[in-house]
């Protein structure tokens, strides 16, 4: 006797995210819109669609995908985080990357450093979501000499827009800068942090994202998520494991002399 297959579906608006074309949101109001159709029939909210299926928006096929794409790049000050193609020096046109990519988050105008960007939409949110606490750390330069006592505030939490600040690691560097690690992204928020307490940011540059790291790659280029640095994330996100992760293998401390240097990032308990 034959076995019966089990076809995999996948809900319709996440088909929209697995494919790079946009979030599961917009794709309600395209299917809402009535300009989704699924092999020639009109789509509706919860559809779920398989590999064989044809779907089209305004008449036009959204392509399937074989390959998951994750970028790390080292955005240059003055690139602005946004696929809008109308904005002047955007994310997408100094990636230049050859297929439908997107940032997973933001990293200021002003700033530098370490930023994500994947065709797989359907990760961008549960890296994003604070209550996963996935970690972020910064190289920051302020005007003038920080004091350890600056630094502990910051840890504590302060005062942005009518909100504190959840706590946080700083730890000093040399002259006037100090490294830092958060675990939400508020938006400009170690700029605002810094001027709620008298100073203010000179430079600042992100170095790490969870178990991502900058490391020696040039400003303004990009390079591929090694299979090792996927695995990770994919499982790291699945399984909320990152915070196990970095406690147990890259927490920030202080290197000998009381200063953290870049790429000093030594094991330790939370």
């Amino acid at each position: 006797m034959s076995r019966a297959v089990r076809v995999r579906t996948t809900r319709i608006n996440k088909f929209f995210t697995q494919h790079g074309y946009c979030s599961r949101r917009a794709a309600d109001r395209l299917i809402e819109e009535g300009r989704v159709h699924v092999n020639g029939r009109l789509a509706a909210l919860g559809d779920q669609v398989t590999d064989q299926d044809v779907v089209t928006v305004d008449s036009r096929v959204v392509r399937r995908r074989d390959e998951t794409v994750y970028l790390a790049y080292h955005k240059p000050v003055g690139i602005t985080c946004t696929t809008e193609p109308d904005v002047k020096d955007n994310i997408i046109e100094a990636v230049r990357y050859p297929e439908r990519i997107f940032p997973i988050g933001r990293l200021d105008k002003d700033s530098s450093g370490l930023i994500l960007l994947t065709n797989d939409g359907d990760i961008v949110n549960r890296i994003l979501r604070v209550e996963f606490g996935h970690q972020r750390e910064y190289a920051v330069t302020v005007d003038r000499p920080c004091p350890r006592s600056f630094l502990k505030q910051l840890e504590q939490g302060v005062m942005v827009l009518g909100k504190k600040t959840t706590p946080c690691r700083a730890v000093k560097m040399e002259g006037s800068s100090f490294r830092i690690i958060l675990t939400e992204g508020r938006n400009r928020q170690i700029r605002r942090m810094c001027s709620a307490l008298g100073f203010r940011v000179i430079k600042l540059v992100r170095t790490r994202i969870m178990h991502i790291m900058l490391d020696g790659l040039p400003t303004g280029e990009w390079r591929h998520l090694s299979a090792k640095e996927r695995e990770m994330l994919v499982r790291a996100v699945d399984k909320h494991e990152v915070e196990q992760f970095t406690s147990n293998t890259r927490q920030l401390q202080p290197a000998s002399g009381g200063e953290c240097h870049p790429g000093v990032l030594r094991q330790g308990s939370g």
